[in-house]
């Protein structure tokens, strides 16, 4: 997938895109059986929450080894459908995976993800500079019954604010100000809705406020996030820096791997 100039600057203007059904059907059936046996493992990098302990976060599953790498989210990662349009976005070729992560809402109990900007905690990571961008590929329909992500347009032009820590869930966020919100949703277009099927896909700046609702539906909702990074532009050494699964080591370039490279997972994994 190529993009166009005018989607370039589309990103550029409103610091999203959106992508109706960018992998396929059978592909997301791949990702989700991937999602099921990475959700079963017992490691830090797989955050709980709630009475059920449902799976809240599962972290690196990009990498070729650890315990929660997975083939196929590696293949998803690397096609050109989602690697060529973060060079595209970020007017850079050579881009490494800050993290990866499968955020996951459980019914009833999924819990809220409040406005923040992803820039927040990345700028604490030794990052000087916004120059990144996630794909998020929804494994589940999202809607607005089940916590679907929300964008604000142009807000990523705003800069970074001054965040707050939220500890209301299993996963302690830096957010922004409530008063700080006010002020932008006053100011800036109205915010809009990530919705689509299974397949659905996303790609928005590190800057760009963002949250997602409760999910109220009785299914759980998926949904996958690849965060790219420019490789010029790689942490500060830090003298006690986060783990690696939040905030990667390997800053070696991407390159485009062949676009049926999940099915291709899928068939070894099932093998």
């Amino acid at each position: 997938m190529e993009l166009s100039p005018e989607q370039v600057a589309q990103f550029d203007r409103d610091g999203f895109l959106l992508f109706p059904n960018l992998f396929s059907e059978e592909e997301v059936d791949v990702l989700r059986r991937e999602t099921d046996r990475v959700s079963k493992i017992d490691s830090e990098m797989v955050v709980r929450e709630g009475e059920e302990e449902a799976v809240k976060i599962m972290f690196r599953l990009h990498e070729e080894a650890g315990e929660t790498a997975s083939p196929a989210f590696r293949a998803a990662s690397r096609t050109n459908r989602v690697l060529r349009a973060a060079q595209q976005c970020l007017h850079d070729d050579d881009l490494y995976m800050h993290h990866s992560k499968l955020n996951m809402k459980a019914a009833i109990e999924g819990s809220a993800w409040m406005w923040h900007q992803d820039f927040h905690a990345w700028h604490l990571d030794g990052i000087a500079k916004p120059n990144m961008a996630t794909m998020t590929v929804v494994l589940t329909e999202a809607t607005p019954l089940n916590g679907c992500m929300y964008v604000l347009p142009g807000s990523h032009k705003e800069g970074r604010s001054d965040p707050r820590l939220d500890e209301s869930t299993a996963y302690k966020l830096l957010v922004t100000k409530t008063s700080d919100m006010k002020d932008y949703m006053k100011r800036l277009p109205a915010p809009v809705p990530i919705t689509g099927g299974a397949g659905t896909a996303a790609i928005f700046h590190c800057n760009l406020l963002h949250a997602s609702g409760h999910n109220l539906s009785a299914e759980d909702r998926g949904q996958i996030f690849f965060c790219f990074h420019q490789c010029k532009n790689r942490p500060a050494d830090l003298e006690n820096p986060r783990p690696d699964y939040v905030r990667s080591r390997n800053w070696t370039p991407l390159t485009v791997g062949p676009e049926d490279g999940v099915i291709a997972a899928g068939r070894e994994l099932a093998a």
